[in-house]
């Protein structure tokens, strides 16, 4: 097993996953309490270049360990540990949900480190967000499965896929983790979307009501190279029923490409 040391010396497990040669690795980013089987639907869309997925600290084979105030710019900073214990100095970014609010950080504060941006489903990290409505905070604190599977994913599909939604759901390793990830996305303390000057691509499900669809707009509007996509019917997770988001992820990564090698 591969470990990234934090800067607090909490232990983050990682792996590399493909070793296509030439291209820029791909760093996926989960979301909220979520272990790196939250992109287990979605790896094999991206195995035309080595893949960087990681267990969040609170979760899976990471440590549990927080210190009093924790941020998504700590989350940030963990994935920058994980970066160089791979001994990638650059890479392509995609978060997902809270993911994407850590992937804005790295976006913003670690340029050097990455090449692109992919923001799905996520919110503005700064106090201008659009809240989520209260059912949905109420789902998500209450951990109850039913209410978040629905909120995850379309209900034609959870209907036929009862058992595959339940392994992508959060899964802290303690009542302290799940607590401590929550306050983190509470702060909004996150960079101004115009900071980040990197070319970015933005999805989002237009149903998506965990984080409301006007959040990617304002993405959109302030991140100066960025592109907007909205699925429509689709919800937090919004590829799971369609192959087009991500095939217009690989059609972005491989636009960019040629940027990084020049």
């Amino acid at each position: 097993m591969s470990y990234a040391t934090a800067e607090d010396g909490s232990k983050i497990w990682y792996q590399v996953r493909g070793m296509k040669r030439g291209a820029t690795p791909l760093l996926l980013i989960q979301g909220l309490a979520l272990d790196h089987h939250g992109w287990d639907s979605a790896i094999d869309d991206f195995d035309d270049r080595p893949v960087i997925v990681f267990d969040h600290r609170g979760t899976g084979l990471s440590d549990d360990h927080f210190p009093e105030r924790w941020s998504t710019a700590d989350f940030a900073r963990d994935a920058v540990a994980v970066l160089d214990a791979a001994g990638v100095h650059r890479a392509m970014v995609y978060g997902h949900s809270m993911g994407g609010r850590t992937a804005q950080w790295l976006g913003a504060s670690h340029t050097r480190r990455v090449a692109a941006l992919v923001l799905g489903a996520t919110a503005v990290g700064d106090v201008t967000h659009i809240s989520r409505p209260p059912h949905a905070s109420e789902a998500l604190n209450s951990g109850n499965v039913g209410a978040l599977t629905s909120l995850f994913y379309q209900e034609a599909w959870l209907s036929n896929h009862p058992d595959e939604a339940k392994r992508a759901l959060p899964a802290p390793s303690s009542p302290r983790a799940m607590s401590s990830h929550l306050s983190a996305v509470a702060l909004h303390d996150g960079p101004q979307p115009r900071e980040i000057p990197l070319p970015t691509l933005i999805l989002h499900g237009a149903d998506d009501e965990l984080t409301v669809v006007g959040n990617a707009h304002l993405l959109a509007e302030q991140i100066p190279n960025s592109d907007l996509r909205v699925f429509q019917d689709e919800r937090h997770v919004y590829w799971m029923t369609s192959p087009t988001p991500h095939s217009i992820v690989r059609r972005f990564l491989d636009e960019q490409e040629t940027g990084v090698q020049s």
